[in-house]
C-alpha cells in the first residue's frame, strides 16, 4: 500500500498555524499535515534549512504569501523533496525599494513597542475591502500576530526584505502546481499571480471571489477544495 504524501503548510507574515485551521480537517484525511515554524530565523536560507530538517523526505508543499517566499527557497536547496507545490496569494519577485521602506518602517514602531499600531494599519490590505469591518477574522488576525509576537514579527521582516528574486527558478519547476489567488488581493495581485502560474509549466490557476489576500481565512472552504483537487490530480 503506498503511503499517502505528507503536507507542509507554510504561514505567512504575522500568522500562526490558525491560519490554515479551518482547512486541517479536511486536509488531514489526504495525509498527514504539518504546519512549518517561520518564526526563529532571520533569512530565507535559515527558515527553509529549519522546515526541511523536520519535514518528511518528500512532501507537497503549500505557501500563503511569505509561506510562498519560504516555498521557493526550499525548491532552491532541496528541490527533489517537493512532490507537489500549491502558491497561495504569493509572488516570486522580490521586495522593491519602496516594499522594503515600508517594512523597515513598520519594524522601527515594533521596535518602539507600536506593534499594535502596525496590525492595524496592516489588516485592512490584507483581506477584501468587503471584510475590513469584519470583527470575527480581525480577531483571530490578532491572536495569530500575537502568538508569532513582536520578535518574531522583526526576525521574518528581516528575512523579507532580503529575499532573492526568484522569478528565474519558475521555469524550473517540474511538480504539479497550484496558484491560488483572491480576486482582491491588494498585496499580490491576481495579474501576478496569473504571470507567475504562466512562468510554471502546467500551472493550475484558481482566483477566489470575494477575497482579498488572507484567502485561507476569509473563503477557507473555496480554498480547502482547491487543495484538495490539487493533492488529488
Amino acid at each position: 500500500m503506498t503511503e499517502p504524501l505528507a503536507l507542509v503548510l507554510i504561514p505567512g507574515l504575522a500568522a500562526s498555524s490558525r491560519l490554515y485551521a479551518q482547512q486541517i480537517p479536511q486536509l488531514w484525511r489526504a495525509g498527514p499535515v504539518m504546519i512549518a515554524d517561520h518564526t526563529r530565523d532571520e533569512s530565507m536560507a535559515a527558515i527553509a534549512r529549519h522546515v526541511l530538517e523536520r519535514a518528511p523526505r518528500v512532501f507537497a508543499l503549500a505557501g500563503l504569501s511569505m509561506g510562498g517566499y519560504i516555498s521557493f527557497e526550499i525548491l532552491r536547496q532541496a528541490p527533489e523533496r517537493v512532490a507537489r507545490l500549491a502558491l497561495l496569494d504569493t509572488s516570486p519577485a522580490p521586495d522593491s525599494a519602496e516594499q522594503s521602506a515600508t517594512r523597515r518602517a513598520q519594524m522601527a514602531l515594533v521596535a518602539q513597542g507600536r506593534f499594535a499600531e502596525v496590525l492595524d494599519a496592516l489588516f485592512p490590505r490584507l483581506v477584501h475591502r468587503s471584510r475590513r469591518e469584519d470583527r470575527a477574522l480581525r480577531d483571530v488576525f490578532d491572536v495569530m500576530a500575537q502568538e508569532v509576537g513582536p520578535e518574531g514579527y522583526l526576525r521574518q521582516q528581516t528575512a523579507n526584505i532580503a529575499r532573492p528574486d526568484s522569478r528565474p527558478l519558475l521555469g524550473s519547476i517540474r511538480c504539479p502546481t497550484l496558484v491560488l489567488v483572491g480576486d482582491g488581493d491588494e498585496v499580490t495581485p491576481p495579474e501576478r499571480a496569473a504571470e507567475m502560474a504562466h512562468g510554471i509549466a502546467g500551472a493550475h490557476l484558481v482566483t477566489v471571489p470575494q477575497c482579498g489576500h488572507l484567502s485561507a481565512l476569509e473563503r477557507p472552504g473555496e480554498v480547502t477544495r482547491a487543495l484538495l483537487e490539487w493533492l488529488r490530480s
